[in-house]
């Protein structure tokens, strides 16, 4: 949902219920882990790691299959997390 003028991005994953992904909640930045890198709740996997997974075409379940301690929400989570970062960037010219 983007709720002008705040920005406030929720991503929304609908598969029986509706769930709402707030990044804030399970991504976390911490200067004693991975180099504050953001992470994924408290496991050592960053946002970076899973985005790359994405990238190199590993689908959800690939994706869970590998890592069992990453749940759905926390890959749309680095989704999201990715999107808001991105829309953040200021273009000086």
């Amino acid at each position: 949902i983007l709720n002008l003028p705040y920005l406030i991005l929720e991503v929304r994953w609908i598969w029986e219920d509706v769930f709402v992904v707030d990044y804030k909640a399970l991504i976390q930045i911490n200067a004693g882990k991975r180099s504050g890198k953001p992470c994924v709740r408290d496991t050592r996997i960053t946002v970076y790691d899973v985005l790359n997974m994405l990238a190199n075409e590993m689908d959800f379940d690939e994706i869970l299959d590998d890592f069992p301690d990453l749940t759905r929400q926390d890959i749309l989570a680095c989704l999201a997390f990715a999107a808001d970062k991105e829309h953040k960037v200021a273009i000086c010219a």
